[in-house]
């Protein structure tokens, strides 16, 4: 049922016939509005006689009776001139003031006086409109005012319904068309309320309770007047709007069930059919169903019983214990180390810088005496006519410099006459001594570098920076749980946690030392090959990953600080050093290579580091002058002391590099010392050198520092390629050597040559100068 529209009011002028007792009255504008929303229903204009016959009996009506108005007097004085068809389509518009609830009074007693006055007149203009207007029933009221309400409140709305976008664009047109019309009483606007009268304010009052106390019957009754009026207000509509609407009405309607369409006859068997195939899938259906649940129990039965076991079972509790503990243990050792390890890298930095400074401070003190030395052995041999003024100005710049070099080698001798070494060479010391104010500096640094290193671990329990706790947590893990031990690859990440706490104990480890503890009695080396050989013994397997630990270690925290040492603080110049250095190399490179790869990675870093340092050495520190022979004849003239020094620092750096020959390989020693040192500094100096005793002296000692493992082939007669310069210097020297008549000295050099397998060059010379009594020499070995 549609709702009741929102009603306004406008003012209406009442006919000048009606001026004796008429009031002014208000008018719906709803009801107009709703009577030109239905004119669009109209498919075209009605007959001229029948707008003559309602024209005819508008005038009737309104003369007859009073107070009832079914159009404005303007509107139908225009009513005649549109009847001729000069004008749009006429547009009726019936007033129902009646309707309105202020003005019932007054029309009551109106209608009466007319019924009162002409009976006869006013059921004869009741049947003759009723003849002409065909008043709707409400079903078809309420359509219509649907379709006027859809189409003012969407006028761009496209209907999908093809009848009802239809119906709709037809009544937009004609309320368009009733729209345009002049109206004047639309002039006329209230701006104050009609007063009004005693029962119409009793009436407001009583609706007003009733809507408070029974909303739902006063809706009722307000729909129920609202159809009455709808009835009344009602237009003619043409016979092409009843059926649109009639047939909108119908098609809106349900469809009925019509019995008496027939179904075809039934077959039993098509039922049965469906039926057992239904009663099928539903069984299937369950068989499903019920293997699901019988997986369900025999699940739930399986999890209650491995609870139950789990719960009995003590060791899985243990075991759960256990892995919590390591979890712990271990995530604490991480922090520790994590908090500790920026610490241990500053006292390892500042102890590397400590022993940095040291060796350069020795090394540049070697070279300015060096350049000095030579500076001043030049101004020695300049002319005569140089200006004695200006040498003497040089010499007063380099005066205490070499009285400070002097003096050193004057305590160095007085060293070795007590010691009883007077063999010694002047040349193959060091020269590493520092002063007594930079040895103070260096040891008070040092000191204070060891006091800040001892502070490190001291607020740290013993079972997280000792590393033999720290491998028996580790160990227990391995005895008790092996699966899971190498099942999480322990061998793997065990040197890097000890990785730290082996850095903090190598700190004070100097491998250049000759009294530096070995790596065999450090307390980490200990602790790890205990470990490995307790894996060996638990596992009882050869190919045990802990067995690798140990190498992995060296090769990850020993080598790279070795490889530092090398670079920056090694003088290959310290037999001291060389020889310390070779120790420590020769059991990190050959005593753990279990691990092939990685140390082998680290092996070749290491041994490039020392081949690279080697040749910097001969650059920088090897330089033997030549001097005329008148200035070297005398052998305490200071040129003929310097060469000598000279010469034997060189053939002293010569024998340090092949004391690598166990580490380095052949061909990189023998480039190394052959190549480079001998053939190019110490064979020309020996060919500027006098021949004699002290000749030979030099060439034994080059003979002796040869490695023998380079002449254990008894099949070869020649000696190594590079020694060929050195072969031919010797034969010079026997040949000069036998013409002198100096035996002893010649001996020397067949046995020099024999022992280098320069065996064919040896039994030449002896035939050559008829040294039969040497014969036995070569024969011994052979």
């Amino acid at each position: 049922m549609a709702h009741r529209p929102k009603r306004t009011f406008r003012l209406r002028r009442a006919d000048s016939s009606d001026s004796d007792g008429a009031q002014e009255t208000f008018a719906e504008p709803g009801a107009t509005g709703e009577q030109a929303a239905g004119g669009p229903a109209v498919k075209g204009p009605p007959s001229g006689r029948g707008h003559a016959e309602v024209a005819e009996l508008l005038r009737r009506g309104r003369g007859r009776r009073r107070g009832r108005a079914w159009a404005s007097s303007r509107h139908a004085a225009r009513a005649a001139p549109r009847l001729d068809g000069s004008s749009d389509a006429p547009e009726f518009r019936m007033v129902d003031l009646s309707a309105d609830e202020e003005d019932g009074a007054h029309h009551s007693s109106e209608s009466k006086d007319d019924q009162r006055l002409s009976p006869n007149s006013s059921r004869t203009l009741e049947d003759e409109f009723s003849s002409v207007v065909n008043i709707p029933d409400a079903a078809f009221i309420q359509a219509t005012y649907g379709k006027c309400k859809l189409t003012q409140a969407q006028e761009d709305y496209i209907s999908l319904d093809v009848k009802q976008a239809f119906t709709n664009s037809g009544m937009k047109k004609n309320s368009e068309a009733s729209e345009s019309e002049p109206d004047d009483f639309k002039d006329i606007m209230p701006f104050t309320p009609k007063p009004q009268t005693l029962k119409q304010r009793m009436a407001e009052e009583t609706t007003t309770r009733n809507e408070e106390t029974s909303d739902d019957s006063q809706d009722e009754k307000n729909q129920d007047i609202w159809e009455q009026q709808q009835m009344r207000k009602a237009v003619k509509i043409t016979k092409g709007q009843d059926t649109d609407l009639s047939y909108s009405h119908e098609s809106q309607t349900v469809k009925k069930f019509d019995a008496s369409i027939s179904f075809p006859p039934v077959n039993l068997e098509i039922i049965k059919k469906q039926l057992n195939t239904r009663l099928t899938l539903l069984q299937d259906t369950h068989r499903s169903h019920l293997r699901e649940y019988e997986k369900y129990i025999q699940d739930i039965k399986s999890s209650k019983s491995t609870i139950q076991n789990l719960e009995n079972s003590s060791n899985q509790a243990l075991r759960f214990k256990f892995y919590k503990s390591m979890k712990i243990y271990v995530e604490n050792l991480i922090d520790c180390l994590n908090e500790k390890i920026i610490n241990i890298q500053e006292i390892e930095s500042a102890m590397h810088a400590l022993l940095l400074k040291q060796a350069m401070i020795i090394m540049k003190r070697r070279q300015d005496e060096l350049k000095h030395e030579s500076a001043h052995l030049q101004q020695l041999s300049c002319k005569p006519e140089t200006s004695i003024n200006k040498s003497l100005a040089i010499d007063e710049n380099t005066q205490l410099i070499l009285e400070e070099v002097e003096s050193r080698r004057a305590r160095r001798r007085q060293a070795r006459v007590l010691s009883g070494n007077c063999t010694h060479e002047e040349g193959t010391s060091s020269d590493d001594e520092l002063s007594s104010a930079d040895m103070t500096d260096f040891q008070k640094s040092q000191g204070d570098i060891l006091q800040d290193h001892k502070k490190i671990f001291e607020d740290v329990h013993s079972d997280f920076d000792n590393i033999q706790n720290i491998l028996l947590k580790f160990q227990q893990w391995r005895e008790k749980f092996p699966d899971s031990y190498y099942e999480a690859f322990i061998s793997l990440c065990i040197p890097k946690l000890l990785n730290p706490l082996i850095r903090f104990q190598l700190i004070d480890w100097n491998p250049l030392k000759f009294d530096s503890i070995g790596l065999k009695q450090m307390p980490w080396f200990t602790a790890i090959e205990e470990f490995i050989n307790c894996s060996m013994e638990d596992s009882k397997k050869e190919d045990s990953s802990d067995k690798k630990i140990l190498s992995t270690v060296i090769n990850k925290t020993v080598i790279p600080r070795l490889i530092g040492f090398v670079e920056f603080i090694w003088d290959p110049l310290s037999t001291t050093q060389t020889t310390s250095l070779i120790t420590q190399c020769r059991m990190i490179l050959e005593e753990h290579s279990t691990c092939e790869n990685e140390v082998n990675k680290g092996k070749q870093d290491l041994l490039k580091s020392i081949v690279s340092r080697m040749k910097k050495a001969i650059e920088d520190d090897v330089f033997i002058p030549l001097y005329p022979k008148s200035a070297v004849e005398n052998r305490t003239s200071p040129h003929s002391k310097f060469q000598e020094r000279q010469f034997w620092s060189g053939l002293k750096l010569f024998g340090n590099i092949l004391l690598w020959n166990e580490l380095l390989p052949e061909d990189t020693l023998q480039e190394l010392g052959l190549g480079k040192l001998l053939n190019r500094y110490l064979i020309i100096a020996l060919l500027n050198a006098i021949p004699g005793p002290d000749v030979v002296k030099k060439c034994s000692q080059i003979a002796a520092y040869l490695p023998e493992k380079w002449f254990q082939n008894s099949a070869v007669r020649t000696s190594i390629p590079q020694l060929e310069n050195f072969i031919q210097f010797l034969l010079q020297s026997a040949r000069k050597l036998s013409g002198n008549e100096i035996r002893d000295e010649v001996k020397e050099i067949i046995l020099i040559l024999v022992k280098i397998k320069a065996l064919n060059q040896a039994e030449s010379f002896i035939e050559e100068y008829h040294l039969d009594h040497l014969r036995s020499v070569i024969k011994e070995f052979k």
